[in-house]
C-alpha cells in the first residue's frame, strides 16, 4: 500500500464534514456534562437522605457502566419505549450523562475545598442560602476546578468515535465509510489520527496554562 495524495485530497470534505460533527456533539456533550454534573453535586449536599441516597445510587450505576453500554441502551431500547432521537442527539445525551457522573466528583471537591471561613463569613453576614451559594461558594469553588473540567472535555473528545456505532458520522464514521467505498484505509484514518492530535495536544497546553494563571 502506497501513500496517495489524491486520496487524502478526495476525502477532505467528507473529514471537514464529520469535523463538524464532531466538534457539535463535543460542545453540547460538555455543556450536558457540566450542567448536570452540577446539578448532581448540589443535590448531594442536600439535608435529605431521601434525595442524596437515589442521586448517589443513579450517578455511581452510570459511572460503573460503559459508556458503550449507555450508549447502545438510549439507541436501540429507547425506540422501544416510544421515545425516538435522532442517533446525533442520542450520542450527545449518552457523553453528556456518562461524563456529568465525573464532573459532579470534581464540582463536589471544588465545593469542599472552599474554607470553612467562607461560609462561617456568609452565615455571620446574614446571606440566603441562594446567595450564599451564588455569590461565593460556587465563584470560588469553580475557579478551582475549571482545569479539570477541561481534561475532561479532552476525554470526550476521545470518546466521541463510539458515536460510529450508532451511525452518526463523525471524524471515524466518516473514514471508515470513505474507506469502504474506495478501499483506502490508510489515508483517511492517518488524517483523523492527526486531526485528533492537533486538537487535543493545544488543547492540553491550554489547560496547563489556565491551570498556573488560577494558581497564582
Amino acid at each position: 500500500m502506497t501513500w496517495d495524495w489524491n486520496a487524502v485530497g478526495d476525502f477532505v470534505p467528507h473529514f471537514r464534514d464529520g469535523l463538524l460533527v464532531t466538534l457539535q456533539a463535543l460542545a453540547l456533550g460538555s455543556a450536558i456534562s457540566f450542567a448536570l454534573g452540577l446539578v448532581w453535586a448540589l443535590l448531594m449536599r442536600a439535608p435529605s437522605r431521601w434525595v442524596r441516597w437515589p442521586v448517589g445510587a443513579a450517578t455511581e450505576f452510570v459511572r460503573d457502566t460503559p459508556l458503550l453500554v449507555q450508549l447502545f441502551f438510549l439507541f436501540y431500547v429507547l425506540p422501544e419505549w416510544n421515545i425516538a432521537l435522532s442517533a446525533l442527539t442520542t450520542g450527545v445525551i449518552a457523553i453528556g450523562l456518562h461524563y456529568s457522573t465525573y464532573t459532579m466528583q470534581v464540582y463536589r471537591a471544588g465545593i469542599e475545598g472552599v474554607p470553612a471561613g467562607q461560609w462561617e463569613a456568609a452565615t455571620a453576614l446574614g446571606l440566603p442560602a441562594r446567595r450564599t451559594w451564588t455569590a461565593v461558594i460556587l465563584p470560588q469553588a469553580l475557579r478551582r476546578v475549571v482545569p479539570a473540567l477541561g481534561n475532561y472535555v479532552i476525554a470526550m473528545l476521545k470518546d466521541t468515535p463510539l458515536l460510529m456505532t450508532v451511525t452518526v458520522l463523525e471524524m471515524l464514521g466518516e473514514s471508515r465509510l470513505y474507506a469502504q467505498q474506495h478501499f483506502r484505509f490508510t489515508e483517511p484514518l492517518t488524517v483523523i489520527g492527526v486531526a485528533f492530535v492537533l486538537i487535543s495536544y493545544p488543547a492540553s497546553l491550554l489547560l496547563r496554562a489556565l491551570e498556573r494563571r488560577l494558581a497564582r
